[in-house]
C-alpha cells in the first residue's frame, strides 16, 4: 500500500510544482505583456507627436513663404535707396521728375513707418500718372498729403507725403 501512497504524494509534489511553475510563468508573461502594452501606449504617443511636429513643419515652411511675400510689401531701412530709385523710375516712365525732399522714421514702435515728403514736376497727366503709380505700387503705403499745382511757366507741380510701412534693418551678429 504504501507504493499507491507514495505514488500519490509524488503526483502530488509534481502537480503542485507544475502549477508553481505555471503560475510563475503566467506572472512573468503578465509583466512583459503590461510592458509591452505600456511601450506600445508610449509609440502611439511618439507616433502622433512626430505627425503634429511634421505637420507644424509643413505648416511652418508655408507660413515662411507667405511672410517673404508681405516682407516684399514693406521698405527695410537697409532699402530705402532702392526704393526711392523705384519711385523716381515711376516718374521717369510717366514722363515726370520726382524729387524726393525728405525722409524720416514714423509710427509706433510696434508699427514702424518711414515718411517720405515728394515733388513731381511735368505735365498734368503726368504728375497725376505718376501719383496713381505711387499710390497702386506694390508696398504697404498710404498718400498722407496731397497738394497738386499749376506754374504757369513751368508746368503742374505736386507736392505729397507718403507713409510706407517699414520692418526695422537687420541687426549684425556681435563679432566674437
Amino acid at each position: 500500500m504504501r507504493s499507491p501512497l507514495l505514488h500519490l504524494v509524488f503526483a502530488l509534489l509534481i502537480g503542485l510544482l507544475v502549477s508553481g511553475g505555471y503560475a510563475w510563468w503566467y506572472t512573468i508573461l503578465s509583466q512583459k505583456s503590461n510592458e509591452a502594452a505600456v511601450l506600445q501606449g508610449q509609440i502611439a504617443v511618439l507616433q502622433q507627436q512626430s505627425s503634429r511636429v511634421a505637420a507644424a513643419r509643413a505648416a511652418l515652411a508655408e507660413i515662411t513663404d507667405d511672410e517673404a511675400r508681405v516682407q516684399n510689401y514693406f521698405v527695410s531701412e537697409d532699402t530705402i535707396v532702392s526704393f526711392i530709385n523705384v519711385l523716381q523710375q515711376a516718374g521717369a516712365a510717366q514722363g515726370a521728375t520726382l524729387k524726393v525732399l525728405s525722409v524720416s522714421k514714423g509710427g509706433t514702435t510696434a508699427q514702424s513707418t518711414l515718411v517720405l515728403a515728394l515733388s513731381i514736376k511735368g505735365s498734368f497727366d503726368a504728375v497725376m500718372r505718376t501719383i496713381g503709380t505711387i499710390e497702386y505700387a506694390p508696398y504697404a503705403l498710404s498718400i498722407a498729403t496731397l497738394s497738386v499745382a499749376q506754374d504757369p511757366q513751368k508746368g503742374w507741380d505736386a507736392s505729397l507725403t507718403i507713409t510706407v510701412g517699414s520692418t526695422p534693418a537687420p541687426v549684425a551678429p556681435p563679432a566674437s
